[in-house]
């Protein structure tokens, strides 16, 4: 069984083993060219360490605010400043939040119109039926710096039928709708065949409107490619064929939206995913055939645009952002993203789907487990090992 980000890191702080694989595929579909310049990692505020950080977001009003997901089932709140000396408490639901292995408070995304209503989202999993939450909450006012525990509004829930492989996270996209990554339900190999199954919410990128209320406190948009089906596909789905997407991503500076799928046992790959696309899993791995191991039939599949094997100890992928910051020229409209296992960082060059160039930035000693953006582009990242939050910064 492919282990994969927390069930690894549970390993490593257990055993204090290296985990490492090998594989026949050992390209990396990697392209360098010119370094961009000597880019180095910062503790972003050095008097702030987070518990098991599984999210960054910033908010999106004026107040400076910096929030950190921390996977037991608390949001964390403090002043996007390198001195600032204190965090407190946004949101505690621990009480709700079913959080061993892979489950947990994984996801957060703020309503665009947050400033004025402030509400929040998250993507939790709870025990008894296992399943995950999409819920919504409301700060006790738009820039108070604690939530209303009571004001939670289930917006969804679907079942888990294993304990990994929970995706979780959330993002609202420019057209104002809220996306969520759901993995396949976990277990090895997507034993129900979910992420091909469109009756199904497990592996696939889901959208749905947050302000409308057809079903009950969301509603579908009608240009979702199976919003009219009527054969059972859930209406839901804005793309499928996923494994287990760990962190989506729009470009604040283009339309491209990029999730980073984890793999089964030989590749990791980064998608730019599109209304509608069937992404593979688990027909391939990455561009592989995984089921048939040979001679799959890939017609209407759409490929990633980068996958990588596992000969330098690269296990398992976490997507990031496309830097649109001004304080490293040479990274700006690259799409920086990490191994989670082996702690190396790169800047990825696309030229519409196709690798232009793919720069290693460095290799981090922590357990790269998400990134953030701030309101400026600049971007962040987290060691869950030790509960830092660092900053790509340049020499």
């Amino acid at each position: 069984m492919k282990k994969t980000h927390l069930s690894i890191l549970l390993s490593l702080i257990l055993t204090g083993l290296v985990f490492a694989c090998s594989s026949s595929e050992n390209d990396k579909d990697e392209v360098e060219t010119e370094p961009v310049g000597a880019i180095k990692a910062v503790e972003a505020f050095p008097s702030l360490t987070f518990t098991s950080p599984v999210d960054i977001r910033q908010s999106p009003d004026a107040t400076n605010r910096f929030f950190v997901v921390e996977q037991q089932g608390v949001i964390k709140v403090f002043e996007n400043t390198a001195g600032t000396s204190a965090s407190s408490s946004f949101l505690d639901i621990r009480s709700k939040v079913s959080s061993s292995g892979e489950l947990g408070l994984l996801g957060l995304a703020f309503h665009p119109d947050f400033a004025n209503n402030g509400f929040f989202y998250v993507n939790y999993t709870r025990a008894n039926p296992l399943q995950t939450v999409i819920a919504r909450y409301k700060a006790t006012t738009p820039s108070a710096n604690m939530a209303d525990i009571s004001s939670e509004t289930i917006l969804l829930t679907y079942n888990q039928p294993f304990s990994n492989h929970n995706g979780g996270s959330l993002q609202f996209g420019k057209d104002g709708y809220l996306y969520i990554a759901a993995g396949d339900g976990g277990s090895s190999g997507d034993p129900q065949n979910n992420a091909q199954n469109k009756k199904s919410y497990l592996g696939k990128i889901l959208r749905i409107d947050v302000n409308a209320t057809e079903k009950g406190n969301y509603g579908i948009p009608s240009d979702n490619p199976f919003a009219a089906s009527t054969d059972g596909s859930l209406g839901e789905i804005y793309a499928y064929g996923l494994r287990n997407p760990w962190k989506m991503s729009f470009d604040t500076g283009s339309d491209r939206f990029f999730a980073a799928d984890v793999g089964q046992s030989a590749k990791e790959e980064i998608n730019l995913i599109t209304k509608g696309g069937n992404y593979g899993w688990k027909i391939k791995e990455g561009k592989d055939c995984y089921s048939p191991s040979s001679n799959c039939d890939g017609a209407g599949l759409t490929e990633p645009v980068l996958d990588y094997g596992r000969a330098d100890g690269d296990v398992s992928i976490t997507g990031g952002y496309v830097y649109r910051g001004e304080m490293i020229k040479g990274l700006v409209g690259k799409y920086i993203y990490g191994d989670y296992v082996s702690g190396r960082i790169w800047a990825l060059e696309l030229d519409g789907s196709q690798v232009k160039s793919n720069i290693l930035l460095m290799k981090f000693g922590g357990a790269v487990s998400t990134f953030g953006q701030d309101s400026k582009g600049e971007i962040y990242f987290a060691s869950y090992r030790n509960g830092k939050i660092m900053k790509l910064a340049a020499e």
